[in-house]
C-alpha cells in the first residue's frame, strides 16, 4: 500500500504535470538537437562537360552554417569554387536545447522528490516554494529560448534555401549557366521542435497554479466565507 501512496502523486495534477513536462521536454531536445538536413542544386555551365548537376550540401545542429561550404564548378577551364552558407544561428538553436536538457533534469528531479521525499517537500513549505520560483524561470526562459529559436529557424530556413544560395553564387550570375534548386532541405522535425518549446511554455505556465496551491501561499485568499 506504501508504495502506491507513494506513486499517487502522478495521478495528482501536481505530479502529472511533471509527466508531461520531462516528455515534452525530451521531444523538443531531441527534434532540435538530432537534427540534420539536406538541399540540392545544380550548376550547368556554357561549358557541358564542367557541369555539376547534382550538388548534396549537408547541414545539422548547431546551425554554424558559416562553416559549411561545397564546391561548386566555377564554369571556368574545369575549376571549381567553394561556396560557404551565410549565418550562424548556433546560440538560439544552443540556448533552445540547453532550457529543454535543464528542464528534462528538473522535472524528474521534482517527480522522484514528490514521490520519495514528500515529507520533506511539505516540510515548512520550502519545496513547494522553491518548485514555485523554479517553474517560474523556466516558464519564462521556455518563453525567451522558444522565441529565439522560431527567429532562429526562420532565418535558418532562409539560409538553407537553395534559391537564396544560387543568387550569391557568381557563376550563377554568368550568362550561359544555369543554376537549379533541385531539393530545399526538410525541416518539419525542426518546426516540430518550435511547438515543442510552446507547448512546454505552456505547461509550465500551467503547473506553476498547481505549485502555488501546494505553497500554501493561497490560503488566505481560498477561505470559506463565515457562514
Amino acid at each position: 500500500g506504501r508504495v502506491c501512496f507513494k506513486f499517487r502523486v502522478v495521478k495528482e495534477p501536481l505530479g502529472f504535470v511533471k509527466v508531461l513536462q520531462w516528455v515534452f521536454a525530451i521531444f523538443a531536445f531531441a527534434t532540435c538537437g538530432s537534427y540534420t538536413g539536406e538541399l540540392r542544386l545544380s550548376v550547368e555551365c556554357a561549358n557541358k562537360t564542367e557541369s555539376a548537376l547534382n550538388i548534396e550540401v549537408e547541414f545539422e545542429y548547431p546551425f554554424r552554417l558559416h562553416q559549411v561550404y561545397f564546391d561548386a564548378p566555377s564554369c571556368v577551364k574545369g575549376g571549381t569554387t567553394k561556396i560557404f552558407l551565410v549565418g550562424d544561428y548556433s546560440s538560439s538553436a544552443e540556448f533552445f536545447v540547453t532550457v529543454a536538457v535543464f528542464a528534462f533534469l528538473y522535472s524528474m528531479g521534482a517527480l522522484a522528490t514528490y514521490i520519495f521525499l514528500q515529507n520533506k517537500y511539505r516540510e515548512n513549505n520550502k519545496g513547494p516554494m522553491m518548485d514555485f520560483l523554479a517553474t517560474a524561470v523556466f516558464a519564462f526562459m521556455w518563453l525567451v529560448s522558444s522565441s529565439a529559436w522560431a527567429k532562429g529557424l526562420s532565418d535558418v530556413k532562409m539560409a538553407t534555401d537553395p534559391e537564396n544560395i544560387i543568387k550569391e553564387m557568381p557563376m550563377c550570375r554568368q550568362t550561359g549557366n544555369t543554376c537549379k534548386e533541385l531539393r530545399d532541405p526538410v525541416t518539419s522535425g525542426l518546426n516540430t521542435s518550435v511547438v515543442f518549446g510552446f507547448l512546454n511554455l505552456v505547461l509550465w505556465v500551467g503547473n506553476l497554479w498547481f505549485v502555488f496551491k501546494e505553497t500554501g501561499w493561497a490560503a488566505p485568499f481560498m477561505r470559506p466565507p463565515p457562514g
